[in-house]
């Protein structure tokens, strides 16, 4: 070992300065992929609500790597994503300072979850929105309506089309009634098939399965666990000074020289740590699950466990409860806590080489109670291993009375 600053230097990328809480608690799209008209028409983004972690069995099916055709054991985040509403359609014009929105054409049905994103106190207000705007888009003008002809001003004057989706987040066993709105560019094929594509899916549900697919590699972008305010040492990995130093040792002896006459960037100071609005970029997407909701009984079963179970593990998933919806399967972690929404988006830098070329064979998918070591996948192994216990008694016994009675 030759000195710690080389071989364990103090933490805190001094790219993602200044380290302040995030204005906003959804993940924020700031770029999307770049279009190609030769793909078809496709969406490029979607939200979802982290449930929790489990653990897969998988075999590695990557020629010349010496786990090849070998098992492995992954760490994989479950995020649950109830089907997207879209409720509008923007249409941008390039520019040389950027795009320009030309126009926003609304649906006439927009549930009250949405609703409650355009006012501050729901309660208090009249829950007015958009009344005046769909009388006077569903009037007649000629033989067209407003909204075809604002559609028509899209497809002669725009470049890019995107609409405007929102989540169902009633769907979800949450407190929040406040559903999350975003923007979600299309790409592919010209722009007359990106505005019929957006008007026949006006008003109308898109499901996580008609964005992403298995095997793809997206970006996540969201914000991170909130630590509040912490000292150097946890905030940028510091070492500590000795037992016997003056007023404090969790501290940094030195903040800089004499002159210049300022405190440096670059000193690592105590301040907010978390909270920070983040992009990780090529996740794996192992699976694309279809929810419990819609009648599956087997989206956790894999190739070796031929057990009928879904993704929900024994007790639920702490701090979120049951999934129900469909989910995507990621490969690791994923930042933010439980319920948070974070935004999945098309990959702009995919991988290139076998690792994008790999395809995820899931042999097996822990179903385990996450509350304590776990062993049983389901709660008819449980049973099974237990047997009659005495809080299965208790439950039979009122029964039985009741039928003696009458």
């Amino acid at each position: 070992m030759s000195h710690r600053k080389y071989e364990h230097a103090r933490c805190g990328h001094l790219g993602f300065t200044p380290r302040r809480r995030a204005r906003r608690h959804q993940g924020k799209i700031r770029s999307f992929p770049k279009d190609n008209p030769s793909q078809p028409v496709h969406l490029t983004a979607f939200i979802g609500y982290k449930a929790g972690m489990t653990h897969v069995v998988r075999e590695v099916n990557r020629l010349g790597s010496k786990r090849h055709m070998k098992e492995v054991i992954d760490a994989v985040t479950i995020m649950e994503c109830p089907p997207m509403m879209v409720v509008g359609v923007v249409g941008y014009v390039e520019t040389p300072s950027g795009l320009r929105g030309l126009t926003t054409v609304w649906t006439d049905q927009i549930s009250d979850s949405c609703k409650r994103r355009f006012y501050k106190n729901w309660y208090k207000s009249k829950k007015k929105a958009f009344t005046k705007y769909v009388s006077n888009m569903l009037k007649e003008q000629g033989k067209a309506s407003k909204i075809d002809v604002e559609l028509g001003r899209i497809k002669k004057y725009c470049q890019v089309v995107r609409v405007i989706a929102h989540t169902q987040i009633e769907k979800l066993n949450l407190r929040q009634k406040k559903a999350h709105v975003m923007e979600i560019q299309i790409n592919g094929g010209t722009v007359d098939k990106k505005v019929a594509w957006a008007k026949e899916h006006l008003g109308k549900e898109i499901r996580v399965g008609d964005v992403f697919q298995g095997n793809e590699f997206i970006d996540t972008i969201g914000v991170t666990k909130g630590h509040g305010f912490n000292g150097v040492v946890k905030r940028y990995g510091v070492r500590r000074l000795y037992k016997k130093t003056h007023r404090g040792f969790r501290k940094v002896a030195c903040i800089g020289p004499w002159h210049p006459e300022r405190v440096m960037h670059t000193v690592a100071r105590a301040g907010q740590m978390g909270y920070h609005h983040r992009t990780e970029r090529n996740k794996k997407v192992y699976k694309v699950g279809k929810g419990a909701v819609y009648g599956t009984k087997d989206n956790a079963k894999g190739d070796s466990d031929p057990t009928e179970k879904n993704i929900t593990p024994l007790g639920g998933f702490p701090h979120y409860g049951v999934v129900n919806q469909d989910f995507l399967m990621l490969r690791g972690a994923v930042m933010g806590t439980k319920k948070r929404a974070i935004t999945f988006r098309k990959a702009i830098f995919p991988p290139a080489g076998r690792r994008m070329e790999e395809k995820i064979n899931l042999k097996f998918v822990d179903t385990a109670s996450k509350i304590g070591h776990g062993r049983f996948q389901t709660a008819e192994e449980k049973q099974k291993f237990f047997g009659v216990t005495k809080k299965d008694e208790k439950e039979e016994k009122p029964g039985k009375k009741a039928e003696g009675k009458a």
